[in-house]
């Protein structure tokens, strides 16, 4: 690739970006008072971040078994209010063992 096709395609990204951030903010110049469409708009982006990473969870380890294994562990430790680091650890953990356990098997 040459450095003008790189530069037009950064220029292009940056443009596109800049739109998707002005458009809400040029549309909506008050405070939105609707409180459905305030409760969507909080719950948006652990939606989208929910969407993106849950694939990838179950194929992560290119064994299903351990994966979910390793999802459920991280699911109780969430659940139990434990921290960002503890359920990280926790669930990668389980997905250690639990691909030790099968590699006898």
């Amino acid at each position: 690739m040459n450095v003008q096709r790189i530069l037009i395609c950064t220029l292009i990204m940056a443009t596109v970006t800049y739109f998707i951030r002005m458009i809400p903010l040029a549309i909506f110049k008050q405070k939105i008072h609707n409180r459905f469409i305030r409760s969507f708009l909080a719950y948006v982006p652990y939606a989208v971040l929910a969407a993106m990473t849950f694939p990838e969870i179950l194929y992560s380890t290119g064994n299903l078994y351990s994966a979910v294994i390793g999802l459920a562990a991280a699911l109780i430790l969430a659940y139990q209010d434990k921290g960002l680091l503890t359920v990280a650890l926790g669930s990668t953990a389980a997905v250690f063992i639990a691909e030790q356990v099968m590699s006898f098997f």
